[in-house]
């Protein structure tokens, strides 16, 4: 096992009508921006949880925060908060509205000459944010438990992520009931995003450390077996519950520590998104099972134990158990309602070098566990991925 910091100060607030808690939570003399993203929270019933629980506190809101978090409407919002002094933040969505609130969190006491700094610097040079808290109404990213954010730039077609101890949210509720009114779409997308996080901590090399693998498998295992119930039974409150914990533990930090990881599948997800506005987890859903075939000698062992611990796969050679856990994971994301090849979203080999020249100019020439996934590499991923 390898050496590992692990900090995660974020208090959870789980379970039906925890909203009602966040006046425990934030100072009574708090002044409270409410971010938010297409205004669905009006509809659903959250909105005025939220507003009920904050009780006579200043609130100005914020809506119209993307699905992928834009610099350009993230900078309105951190002009907000200067202009009506903010002095608290709270993020009432899904996990792009939460890494939305954590870049404004740090870019409204940023000292630079502009926040984009942040972006560039990956968040080494966050020395301070303002506090904010977080209501999740869609799980799917571990936004609401990490460090850890992405923003779009649309004037650049850059989507790039930073992370900084500054930007733990001080808090997050997470009531299941508040997913009962999301498409059907997003909840299978969330299921997705939560998988391929786990994937990119756990689907490495070995390095003994068998705890943090079986934690991982057991949230896969939980993701195979819950996932596929959600679509069947979208009003089952336990089924939610499952879920909602499952996406947050798969990016809290808890399973990365003392273990290398990947991310490769990621970068290359991000610019799709960047330069073709598919949804997160679609990219993911895209590349991930292509990466699997480009780099199955490198991954190896762990896709061997991947096969067995969690297809159950045990007989025939060791490549037909690997090429059977990698199908296995594109039928899975199908499953889920989430389509895996290219051609699904109208992208043919012409899109491919745009993708890697914005691959290089982002400086993502060597991606994975090893350093060794190179342009050419990538090459290889989207290719077979049409």
């Amino acid at each position: 096992m390898q050496n590992f910091d692990f900090y995660n100060p974020t208090h959870i607030l789980f379970g039906q009508g925890r909203i009602a808690d966040l006046n425990q939570h934030i100072p009574a003399d708090a002044s409270v921006l409410l971010l938010y993203g297409g205004g669905s929270i009006k509809q659903n019933g959250v909105f005025g949880q939220v507003m009920a629980a904050l009780g006579t506190r200043r609130v100005t809101e914020f809506g119209g925060i993307e699905p992928n978090p834009s610099y350009e409407t993230l900078m309105r919002a951190v002009a907000l908060v200067k202009r009506e002094r903010i002095d608290f933040l709270l993020a009432v969505g899904g996990g792009s509205v939460i890494d939305g609130t954590k870049f404004i969190a740090a870019a409204a006491l940023f000292e630079g000459a502009e926040p984009w700094a942040i972006l560039e610097k990956r968040g080494n040079n966050v020395r301070c944010a303002l506090p904010f808290g977080s209501v999740l109404t869609l799980p799917a990213t571990g936004s609401e438990m990490n460090s850890g954010a992405v923003v779009t730039r649309k004037s650049l077609q850059a989507k790039m992520a930073f992370s900084s101890r500054h930007c733990f949210p001080r808090f997050s509720v997470l009531d299941p009931a508040t997913t009962f009114s999301l498409p059907l779409r997003q909840v299978g997308n969330g299921v997705v995003d939560a998988f391929v996080h786990v994937m990119e901590q756990y689907l490495t090399y070995p390095v003994n450390a068998p705890l943090q693998d079986r934690f991982a498998e057991g949230l896969l295992l939980t993701l195979i077996e819950q996932g596929p119930q959600v679509l069947a039974r979208p009003q089952d409150y336990a089924v939610r519950a499952n879920l909602m914990w499952c996406a947050c533990m798969a990016l809290n930090g808890l399973i990365s520590t003392g273990v290398p990881q990947d991310w490769a599948t990621h970068m290359l997800g991000h610019e799709l998104t960047a330069l073709h506005g598919i949804d997160h987890a679609q990219t993911l859903a895209i590349i991930l099972p292509s990466m699997l075939r480009i780099r199955k000698e490198a991954k190896r062992a762990k896709l061997l134990q991947y096969a067995a611990r969690v297809w159950g796969l045990l007989d025939g050679d060791e490549d037909s158990r690997i090429a059977a856990a990698i199908e296995y994971t594109q039928d899975f994301f199908e499953q889920m309602g989430v389509k895996t090849r290219l051609a699904d979203y109208d992208l043919n080999a012409t899109h491919i070098a745009p993708i890697l020249s914005a691959l290089e100019s982002h400086r993502m020439v060597a991606l994975g566990e090893k350093r060794d996934v190179t342009l050419e590499i990538s090459r290889q991923v989207l290719e077979l991925s049409l």
